[in-house]
């Protein structure tokens, strides 16, 4: 068998056995393929497309390439360990919710998430504005803080898929990024290694997102449920719109501390129509509630007991982070400087645009442009007022946060560009477009 005349076949639109996927990941991990073949491989992938039992062979040979976790031992009774994932958004702080409320509930959760490369950090950057939090685990230490606390949420680790790493290094070089495929068989992988068995995907469409419509975010994420079938795994998967940020904080430190007043009872409908849904989808699928309305009320039992909220503490202790965050946020690192944008008029806000606000985030320093770059974890945008509340001409409807005077200067042109105003009140609607 030779790279070139895989390269060739696939050219012509041929669909690779099991023998020759596995023939391209070991070529491509051993050094036998050269990097301009694999990258010819690539683009002819990304015009002609793969086969879902193709893209089935490929993700089970990109798990294969490192390390699978086994988290059999934090539930010997066979009970299901659970893992999210986002695809990515603006004020996207469902995680940091999600999971310690339904740690609570009884579901163990074993979570490995990435630091961010865009807009705004990922959710370790978020953890990792909590002073002493450390996410930097070893796989049997997640493990055992799962089996002792119920929950644990780690760094990625290069021992998992490290075929996917060397692959997404060539995709991002060759512009075979946003290939539905190779993405599928990239968020299936990584997950399926990382040992859960139940895993709800958030799959996101809209301004902020990489996926621009709710059609092209629907194909994507039925590729990554029926690639998981294949592979004799549970997914389930939402279909969200990210046309504006979620809730009011966008940033780092901002957005833990809005998940902490989440789980003391201070919600805003947007999220807490996200966390609910997959909150009792859970629930419902790993036999913990009968029915949606029984998952409800457990779910309001346990953030109106403060149980939730405990969950979060326990997790923050556990990880050597300071619990005191939860009851006094003058504890993580605080801007130099604030600036107030006021409303231009009266009436009610009718858009606020998640790519700009993003971008106005990453220049006050909540993200990053390179992978090595450090974040400002006090950095951040408040949003005063969001879609549908009613405004009076002079009143705050954001807040920047920054340590440099300069960047919030820049960031505010943005951000005021992505407001939009209106006499008539808006329903913004729900966010979920479907589920598969």
């Amino acid at each position: 068998m030779r790279f070139i005349d895989l390269i060739d076949k696939k050219k012509h639109g041929g669909e690779h056995t099991k023998e020759e996927i596995n023939f391209i990941i070991n070529s491509l991990m051993s050094g036998m393929a050269e990097d301009y073949q694999v990258s010819a491989w690539l683009m002819a992938v990304y015009f002609k497309g793969m086969t879902l039992q193709e893209t089935a062979y490929l993700t089970e040979e990109i798990i294969k390439s490192g390390e699978i976790i086994d988290l059999s031992p934090i539930c010997p009774n066979g009970e299901h360990v659970m893992d999210k994932h986002s695809t990515g958004g603006v004020g996207d702080k469902i995680t940091l919710i999600l999971i310690p409320l339904l740690a609570s509930l009884g579901v163990p959760i074993a979570k490995l998430s990435g630091r961010g490369l865009g807009h705004t950090g990922g959710t370790i950057d978020k953890l990792e504005s909590i002073p002493g939090f450390n996410a930097n685990l070893e796989i049997e230490e997640l493990i055992e803080k799962v089996k002792n606390v119920g929950l644990a949420i780690g760094a990625q680790t290069k021992r998992l898929t490290p075929a996917d790493g060397r692959l997404y290094a060539l995709r991002d070089v060759t512009a075979t990024v946003d290939s539905i495929p190779l993405i599928a068989s990239s968020v299936v992988s990584k997950k399926i290694a990382s040992g859960a068995d139940y895993v709800i995907l958030d799959v996101k469409y809209g301004s902020g997102a990489f996926l621009k419509t709710a059609e092209e975010a629907s194909e994507l994420a039925k590729w990554m449920v029926d690639i998981a079938e294949k592979l004799g795994k549970k997914f389930h998967a939402l279909i969200t719109s990210m046309e504006q940020p979620l809730g009011r904080a966008v940033g780092n430190a901002i957005e833990v501390i809005e998940s902490v007043e989440f789980l003391k009872g201070n919600m805003t409908a947007d999220i807490k129509e996200l966390t609910y849904e997959m909150a009792s989808l859970a629930l419902t699928s790993l036999g913990k509630a009968q029915n949606k309305d029984e998952a409800y009320a457990k779910i309001d039992e346990a953030i109106n007991s403060g149980k939730a909220l405990e969950f979060f503490r326990d997790l923050i202790k556990s990880q050597g982070g300071n619990p005191q965050v939860v009851d006094n946020y003058r504890f993580f690192a605080q801007p130099n400087y604030a600036f107030q944008i006021k409303a231009p008029q009266n009436g009610f806000i009718w858009n606020i645009d998640a790519y700009k606000t993003a971008y106005a985030c990453k220049i006050l320093g909540a993200g990053r442009e390179r992978k090595h770059d450090q974040i400002d974890y006090s950095a951040g945008i408040y949003l005063n007022k969001i879609c549908g509340e009613q405004i009076a001409e002079g009143e705050v409807i954001a807040t920047l946060y920054a340590n440099d005077a300069d960047k919030i200067e820049t960031a505010q042109k943005y951000l005021i560009e992505a407001f939009s105003f209106s006499y008539e009140q808006r329903d913004r609607g729900s966010l979920i477009y479907k589920i598969i």
